[in-house]
């Protein structure tokens, strides 16, 4: 998959692609809303691989451009709603919401707009995109995202009933490190217990592992920046 982005913008990297492979281990369809698209990177992905109606949701006009760019680029059909997640009024529900959310602290700032956005959870507060998730899904509709693993207890405090998480895997650096990246599916009113997925090393001493590679080899994307 072909995915143009700016020289000078944000740019998807390996927390994304290990998110959709996160995603892929479930029977995924029907109406999936991205929040957050950036290029459009995961959502496209998981239209790519998967039977289903994509609507993106992109606050920064830049970024919704590219995604539309891409999209027509791959010829895959996609909705989308250049507007602020937290005050859209949807007009439907949706069965899935899939998202890699700007999770970093807000006292580390960027000097670059686009990345500012992108990156620092001050344009999308954690309890608050908890809260709209919530609202815009369907009854057993289900959120499958990532979060820098460090917040891992305050996803478990905020995340609001009925929704329960179900499925956690931890991305490491590498062996020796702590992890960095946490991936959480959670659905609402489940009943299940909570799954453990064996976690993912980015890197092998100077290399990256033989499941990480695997996982580039099967995403497949190529950047071009313009």
């Amino acid at each position: 998959m072909v995915l143009h982005q700016p020289k000078n913008g944000y740019c998807y990297n390996s927390d994304t692609l290990f998110l959709y492979d996160f995603i892929t281990n479930f029977s995924i369809k029907k109406n999936v809303l991205e929040v957050g698209g950036g290029c459009g990177v995961l959502g496209l992905l998981v239209a790519r691989d998967f039977k289903i109606n994509l609507t993106v949701i992109e606050i920064q006009k830049i970024m919704a451009e590219f995604i539309l760019k891409n999209a027509k680029y791959n010829e895959i059909e996609v909705e989308l709603i250049n507007d602020n997640f937290l005050n859209y009024e949807f007009d439907k529900r949706f069965d899935y919401v899939i998202s890699n959310p700007p999770f970093y602290p807000s006292n580390k700032k960027s000097d670059n707009e686009i990345k500012q956005i992108a990156r620092y959870d001050e344009n999308l507060p954690m309890k608050e995109f908890f809260e709209k998730v919530n609202s815009v899904l369907i009854e057993k509709g289900e959120f499958i995202f990532c979060y820098e693993a460090s917040r891992f207890d305050d996803i478990v405090k905020m995340l609001p009933k009925p929704l329960k998480i179900i499925d956690v895997k931890f991305v490491y650096p590498k062996k020796g490190k702590f992890a960095n990246l946490v991936m959480i599916r959670a659905k609402r009113h489940a009943k299940s217990m909570v799954k453990f997925h064996t976690p993912i090393f980015n890197f092998d001493c100077d290399e990256f592992s033989k499941e990480a590679k695997e996982v580039y080899e099967k995403a497949n994307t190529k950047s071009v920046k313009e």
